[in-house]
């Protein structure tokens, strides 16, 4: 009785109506939508800034700001002449897209037959190409605070083309070898977070602990400014996961809502942890909580319902509080910022979540999952998992090995000391005197 109680609740509400516009003709409500959604999505990278921004010290403010900032227009040129094709374009062995779309050659202002929802190609384009911008500024979360600037231009230019846009395809792109296997990913728990978060904690890990780590306290200087930025996260989030269904829908309503709660159950998961743990809740506590939630939904926002949203968040707020705080205590490694303790895991969890709960009722054009009758589906989950996070480390690794080789990836210790603002840009966040620099 138990049971059916909770697959009943897990798929509440159910309804998720027919595409509103057929292939080839324009829907001017889904255009408005995925237009609004794009500009949401674009938002998350300087939130991404900020966030980060007020945890790091301060001497360090604008360089990891600058990461983000910078990201955003190579990242976006770099979509436009090559990753958007080899994401999105013509399959080749299942592995990789085509360069028939290189340079936006053929991406027009028309309604994509391939999307069937009455929105332009380019409109398609222009929102995955936020998804990639993000997902490189995610990276540096990882290695904030001792790493070149021009290594990490050269290192996420590469990254982009060898290890995103592949990826992408393997789950978005037609003819993909996880989408044709089943893997359900509404919005980027593989291709997004457990890419970053992998790809972050390895690089993390070559080039070393920040000097004095462990040793000298490293508190975030700005606190104001890291909840700012995961304020601006969770309504750029709206139109990450909603936008993901590529029309105005039920399945967007539903992942709007989804990810909603689940941020919320994270909020209170995270909070309740490390109250329990520490005896003190904290503001920090509650900002990274919001975004493990967030993460946590992502991969299965159009695929589950609002009750299974309050046990994936929760359980993702606290898996990600035991793998910032325990887990990286016990291993030692330094993952500045967390991006591998929230978005590695909580990605990664969000997967595995998506195989247990996903429903047919729901999404029709999904799957059910583990609590609806079909283990299959979780042990796909888990060969995407595995199959993203060993590529992800793999092609990570030997592209920092040759970025190395050509330019150093890791500062000197007297910039390291000195603060990577003054000493990579020649700029003061406050003011000489304004704050302790160290």
């Amino acid at each position: 009785m138990l049971k059916k109680i909770l697959l009943v609740l897990m798929i509440m509400p159910v309804s998720a109506p027919a595409r509103a516009a057929e292939a080839g003709s324009a829907n001017g409500g889904n255009i408005a939508f995925m237009l609004v959604c794009s500009a949401m999505v674009m938002l998350m990278t300087p939130a991404v800034a900020l966030f980060y921004g007020g945890m790091v010290r301060t001497k360090n403010v604008l360089n990891t700001i600058m990461q983000c900032v910078f990201v955003m227009g190579l990242i976006t040129i770099q979509w436009a002449v090559i990753g958007y094709s080899l994401a999105f374009g013509t399959d080749a062995g299942h592995l990789i897209g085509g360069f028939n779309f290189a340079f936006l050659h053929g991406v027009g202002l028309t309604p994509s037959e391939t999307y069937g929802t009455g929105i332009p190609h380019m409109l398609f384009m222009i929102f995955q190409c936020m998804f990639a911008v993000l997902t490189c500024a995610l990276i540096s979360g990882s290695f904030a605070e001792r790493v070149s600037f021009s290594a990490f231009t050269l290192f996420i230019l590469l990254w982009a083309t060898l290890v995103y846009s592949p990826s992408a395809h393997w789950v978005w792109g037609s003819g993909g070898w996880m989408g044709k296997l089943g893997v359900l990913d509404f919005a980027g728990g593989t291709v997004v977070h457990i890419l970053s978060g992998v790809s972050g904690l390895v690089i993390a890990l070559m080039v070393g602990k920040r000097e004095n780590y462990g040793v000298v306290p490293m508190p975030p200087h700005h606190l104001p400014m890291t909840m700012l930025g995961a304020a601006l996260l969770w309504f750029g989030w709206f139109g990450f996961n909603a936008g993901s269904a590529l029309a105005a829908d039920g399945i967007a309503v539903n992942a709007f809502a989804v990810s909603h709660i689940s941020a919320g159950a994270g909020v209170v998961a995270w909070v309740a942890a490390e109250w329990r743990r520490n005896g003190k809740p904290s503001l920090l506590g509650a900002a990274c909580g919001c975004v493990a939630g967030l993460v946590s939904i992502t991969p299965g926002a159009g695929f589950v319902g609002p009750m299974s949203a309050i046990i994936i968040g929760g359980v993702g707020g606290f898996l990600c509080f035991w793998g910032v705080n325990i887990l990286k205590s016990k291993l030692g490694y330094d993952d500045s910022l967390d991006a591998f303790g929230v978005h590695g895991i909580g990605g990664t969890w969000g997967a595995l979540a998506t195989g247990i709960f996903a429903s047919l009722k729901v999404n029709p054009g999904g799957a059910d999952g583990l609590l609806h009758g079909n283990p299959r589906l979780l042990l796909v989950q888990i060969a995407g998992v595995a199959a993203s996070a060993c590529f992800a480390a793999l092609i990570t690794y030997v592209i920092a090995k040759a970025v190395n080789l050509m330019i150093p990836l890791r500062v000197s210790a007297e910039q390291e000391v000195k603060g990577l603002d003054v000493t990579l840009h020649g700029e003061n966040a406050y003011g000489e005197n304004a704050f302790n620099r160290l």
